[in-house]
Parts: C-alpha cells; sequence; structure tokens
C-alpha cells in the first residue's frame, strides 16, 4: 500500500485581519508579549504550509480615533493617529517573527520610511511570492475608513484566495453570545444575509467589497490554540461567508 500524501493546503494566499484588541491578550492595554509570541509562531506554522500569508493590524489596543472625535476632537486627526497605532503594532508583530526567523515586511499606507516601506502593490505582491509574512499598516491611508475595508481593499488587491477575520468567539452568531446562551453559531453565510440581517462582522463597506469581488471570508476564534493554522490550510473552522 502507497504512503498517502499530506494533504496540500487549498489556499495559495491569504490576509488575516487582526484587532488591535487581539494583541492585548489578558491584559486592559497596550500588547501582551506572551500572546505576541504565540501568534507569531502561528503566522509561522502557516508560512511553512507553503500558504503565502498577510497581515492587516488595528490600532484599538492603543488608540481609537473615533472615540476621540465623539469626545470632540477633530475626525481626521483622530483618525490619522489611530493609523499611526496601526503602525506601532505592525512593528511589534513584524519584531516577534523576525525573531523567530521569519522574513516580514511592513508595508504603511501612509509615508513613514524611516520605520517601514511604502505601500506599494507590486513590490507587496513580491514580498509575498518570495514566502515574506507581508503586513499592511496605516489602514487604507484615508480617514474614515476602518481597517476592516483596509483588509477587504488588500485582499482584493493582492488576489488572496481567502480573507480570515480573527475574533474572540468561533464564528458568526445572530446575537451576542457573551451576553445571550441562547445566541445560535451561523456555520455559513452569504455576503447579502450578513447585510440584510446586519450581523456584527465587519463594516458594511468591508462586506460590499468582498462580495463585489467574490471574495471569501471566514470568521474564526483567535484564542483557540492552531485555530488559524487549520483556516489557512483550509478546514471547516469558524463561519465561512461567500456569495
Amino acid at each position: 500500500m502507497e504512503p498517502t500524501a499530506d494533504p496540500q493546503p487549498r489556499n495559495r494566499r491569504i490576509l488575516v485581519k487582526l484587532s488591535g484588541e487581539a494583541l492585548m491578550g489578558d491584559s486592559d492595554y497596550g500588547i501582551d508579549p506572551s500572546f505576541l509570541r504565540r501568534l507569531a509562531n502561528e503566522i509561522r506554522g502557516v508560512r511553512d504550509l507553503g500558504v503565502e500569508i498577510a497581515l492587516v493590524v488595528g490600532g484599538g489596543n492603543l488608540f481609537r480615533g473615533a472615540g476621540l472625535a465623539r469626545a470632540g476632537m477633530d475626525r481626521v486627526t483622530g483618525d490619522h493617529m489611530g493609523m499611526l497605532a496601526t503602525v506601532m503594532n505592525s512593528l511589534a508583530m513584524q519584531d516577534a517573527l523576525e525573531s523567530m526567523g521569519v522574513a516580514t515586511r511592513v508595508m504603511s499606507a501612509v509615508r513613514i520610511n524611516q520605520v517601514c516601506e511604502d505601500y506599494i502593490r507590486r513590490r507587496a505582491i513580491r514580498h509575498l511570492e518570495k514566502g515574506r509574512v507581508t503586513i499592511f499598516a496605516a489602514g487604507t491611508g484615508n480617514p474614515f475608513f476602518t481597517t476592516d475595508t483596509a483588509a477587504s481593499l488588500r485582499a482584493i488587491e493582492i488576489e488572496a484566495d481567502l480573507l480570515l477575520k480573527a475574533t474572540k468567539v468561533d464564528g458568526i452568531y445572530d446575537a451576542d453570545p457573551v451576553g445571550n446562551p441562547d445566541a445560535r453559531r451561523y456555520d455559513r453565510l452569504t455576503y447579502d444575509q450578513v447585510l440584510d440581517q446586519r450581523l456584527n462582522v465587519m463594516d458594511a463597506t468591508s462586506i460590499v467589497l468582498c462580495r463585489e469581488h467574490r471574495l471569501p471570508l471566514r470568521v474564526f476564534n483567535l484564542n483557540d490554540p492552531g485555530a488559524l493554522v487549520r483556516a489557512a490550510s483550509g478546514a471547516d473552522v469558524g463561519t465561512l461567508v461567500t456569495v
């Protein structure tokens, strides 16, 4: 009997959206180094599968421009400050990955050349083709757009096969599962269902972008060890959203 070949990952290239809050781990603020190392190890595991992986990281653990705007700060100024927070998180993620021997590039949508590269689509794709983890910082570079929208946009630009949204729950529910123990989890949804039912997954702009470009979205629990590697390799974890 011939040995069975190892299953090959279904996805050639993926983009993972990480919230800034995810980097806090069990802390109340900032970045939890132990969680960052665990996450970096899982990202390395995805790369070792032969999957090209890009990241978009939020900045909510350090700064929220929308919150200060509601308190009276100019919204554009607040959003620019939030973009800089995502650069800080991206540099921390890069440091954790490179300490494990993983070649990593941070590319920013706003020019900050002394600490990272400018985002250029063709260069980003080339980094991915060379096996480098590529982190997209500073959102879209424009105020009023969330990092969710940036994740959808960058995933489409780099021709990713799958967008992974990392959360603190194991998929999409019809209500908040933290406050409602009777909340029902969906295994599969369409983008129209997400929009019609106003399910709190990503903002509407990012959902419409994914729908129009037929980009699959999988929502999974980042706190479940190994879930990222399983999702990247095509396993049926969390909730899958398609056209």
